[in-house]
């Protein structure tokens, strides 16, 4: 199977993880302008099990090095397979909650809200897992995420004073969505990662390689996600009269939710092999600067700000130069 050795092609995949999990909301944004979210989340899921199965049965078994996936399942315990089944039911839960959220406050808004009390969370279970890195500057950087958050939820505050009361309503409530899905998906990568081996040359027995891992943490996600979206649609977004379903969405919606799942699963794999190099908290908090490139997304393409007043323009600065001090202070933590 197909490993590094090396810590700076570890934190090069980390990079690569930020900017593909920075990206996947943009399908999101282009499938529900015309399909219901659930449409997009059922064919991003797809994504994300395809992208498993595909680096699972190439990368995954070709080469002498480490295990094929099929002798990786036959030596593995049990409790290190539900392990990783358990991670994509709960990164399913906490997901979609967060998709909710962009639906409701937009990308500029809900990512760093979820995904930044998710790495905070994420730092501290990951580093209690596996105690690496300089505790000072992961506390500080973990610090600066949380004033990140402080300032995106100024800048949606100030964005939403001049609108109408439903709209302030429904995007509040937007804001509130993301953070339970972030508070839910700051556990998903450890519950994963204490099911993988620790050396990817020498694979521990009884321990999951990481693209075992990941196919098994796909097939998690795809088997809970029929509850998780009825959920969704019947208490957080419940079906509009006259809206598409998922047979009468056109096949261009289809295939930007299925690249949008393959995105998100090739920036997982990679961070699954970098994290063995770069540490798990670290390698997690690195990854987190996806919320720079889906917010820069949210402002600049998607337009989500335009006609706000200056001051929430000055506000997402702010949370953007924050966030980014403390990715910046959380890869330090592992020299």
């Amino acid at each position: 199977m197909f490993i590094i050795n090396q810590p700076a092609l570890a934190f090069g995949l980390c990079l690569l993880t930020m900017l593909c999990w920075g990206s996947w909301t943009n399908a999101q944004k282009s499938v529900t302008q015309s399909a219901p979210l659930y449409v997009f989340y059922r064919d991003y899921v797809y994504g994300i099990l395809l992208a498993s199965v595909v680096l699972a049965f190439t990368v995954g078994s070709f080469g002498e090095r480490g295990r094929s996936v099929m002798a990786d399942i036959r030596q593995a315990e049990l409790n290190n397979i539900l392990l990783a089944v358990a991670g994509g039911i709960v990164f399913n839960i906490g997901n979609m909650l967060l998709t909710v959220g962009i639906s409701m406050a937009g990308i500029s808004i809900a990512m760093p809200v979820g995904t930044g009390l998710s790495l905070a969370v994420g730092l501290v279970v990951n580093y209690l897992a596996e105690p690496q890195g300089s505790v000072p500057l992961l506390a500080i950087g973990g610090g600066a995420i949380l004033g990140a958050m402080l300032f995106s939820a100024l800048a949606y505050q100030t964005k939403q004073e001049n609108a109408d009361t439903q709209e302030n309503s429904g995007g509040n409530r937007g804001v509130w969505i993301a953070l339970g899905g972030g508070l839910i998906a700051g556990f998903f990568f450890w519950l994963i990662s204490s099911s993988l081996v620790k050396d990817l040359s020498q694979p521990d027995a009884g321990l999951l390689t990481p693209y075992t891992g990941f196919a098994l943490f796909a097939i998690g996600l795809a088997a809970s996600n029929p509850l998780v979206e009825h959920l969704v649609r019947r208490f957080a977004l419940p079906d509009e009269d006259g809206q598409l379903n998922y047979q009468t969405t056109g096949r261009r919606e289809h295939f930007i939710g299925l690249s949008g799942g393959l995105l998100w699963g090739v920036g997982m794999i990679a961070l699954l092999i970098g994290s063995k190099q770069a540490g798990d908290a670290v390698s997690y908090g690195l990854s987190q600067g996806a919320t720079i490139i889906s917010v820069f997304w949210g402002i600049f393409y998607w337009k989500e700000f335009e006609g706000a007043p200056p001051k929430a323009s000055r506000y997402l600065w702010l949370m953007s130069i924050t966030y980014l001090i403390g990715l910046v202070l959380i890869s330090l933590a592992r020299s």
